[in-house]
């Protein structure tokens, strides 16, 4: 396995990110402990959660599941790096007028108390704010975090689906209070949302943000499966309509990815671990074989050669620019 430092942080992580949000709704308990252990032993440290998973009524059971297999003991929770998320809503009827998502003190502190229970543990390495709360000063915020990190209930802070602009003004009021600041920013990013590349990944890359692409496969459209008669996550969801907006390209890269001999997923996979800017995509697997299957990514390295035929068939937001990964 590889390993990476995240962000200007001195903590290495796994250059794959296991994701959990499908566990406790596609995934079982069982299933997800044996993805979990496997991860492990294939030399992954980096599980990304979020309190709000499991979803409405049920915002809360994936950490459940990880605490109970944390519980178990055998060195899991001292050889994980995990990281979860807060900003969303809990269905918790004590939050009161609180309970709307967004970012407060208040919400952080009690928050981040139910993480720390749901998941039987005493402190989070990395603990993230879901999304931007504009509405809240920075004083605030960075006065929170700076109480959990002093207590030991968090080591690192991060931001996920952050503007450029956010996470420029959040580490600008971060090193005026002397504060390390955001190490990472976890956003969507893929070979049909390159979006990000004209400014996300940019400023985290100048201001020391390692940067955790979500839905690397975008939701299945990248993974092959409108050529093998499956359903997409597009289609799952209602989006046939995107599918077919995309499928002369997915079509190109479907024809490319075969020329390489390699399938499409790991092919997404590896043009983001090609990124010099990227430190770990999530895997967000449902069962033990796609866990297994997403491995083989690392395996697969793509040459200039192989990044500019990928560029023609997706091209950047800039165009001609050069691409992200020769930043």
């Amino acid at each position: 396995m590889e390993y990476t430092a995240l962000g200007k942080s001195g903590l290495r992580v796994s250059r794959l990110c296991l994701g959990t949000m499908n566990f406790g709704v596609d995934t079982n308990e069982k299933e997800a402990f044996r993805i979990m252990d496997s991860a492990l032993d294939a030399g992954i440290n980096f599980m990304d959660t979020a309190n709000i998973y499991g979803w409405g009524e049920n915002a809360g059971r994936t950490e459940e599941i990880m605490g109970r297999w944390f519980k178990q003991g055998d060195g899991r929770r001292e050889r994980t790096v995990l990281a979860t998320k807060v900003y969303g809503d809990m269905h918790d009827p004590y939050d009161g007028p609180n309970r709307e998502a967004g970012l407060s003190a208040y919400k952080i502190k009690r928050h981040l108390e139910g993480s720390l229970r749901r998941l039987q543990t005493d402190h989070i390495e990395l603990y993230q704010m879901h999304h931007v709360d504009r509405r809240v000063n920075w004083n605030e915020l960075w006065g929170a975090f700076e109480i959990a990190a002093a207590q030991g209930k968090i080591g690192y802070v991060g931001s996920s689906n952050f503007a450029g602009w956010d996470i420029a003004v959040a580490q600008g009021e971060a090193k005026a209070r002397g504060h390390l600041g955001l190490v990472s920013e976890q956003h969507k990013y893929n070979l049909l949302c390159r979006l990000p590349e004209l400014e996300v990944l940019p400023a985290s890359k100048e201001l020391g943000l390692g940067v955790i692409p979500w839905s690397p496969l975008d939701g299945g459209l990248l993974a092959g499966n409108h050529r093998r008669g499956g359903d997409s996550g597009g289609r799952r969801s209602g989006d046939a309509k995107r599918l077919e907006q995309h499928r002369e390209q997915l079509d190109r890269y479907a024809k490319f990815c075969d020329e390489l001999g390699e399938p499409e997923d790991l092919v997404s996979l590896a043009w983001l671990l090609a990124n010099p800017a990227v430190t770990a995509p999530i895997i967000g697997v449902r069962t033990q074989e796609q866990f297994e299957r997403s491995l083989r990514a690392l395996d697969v390295k793509l040459d200039e050669s192989a990044l500019k035929r990928i560029d023609e068939i997706f091209p950047g937001p800039g165009g001609e620019a050069p691409r992200a990964y020769a930043w």
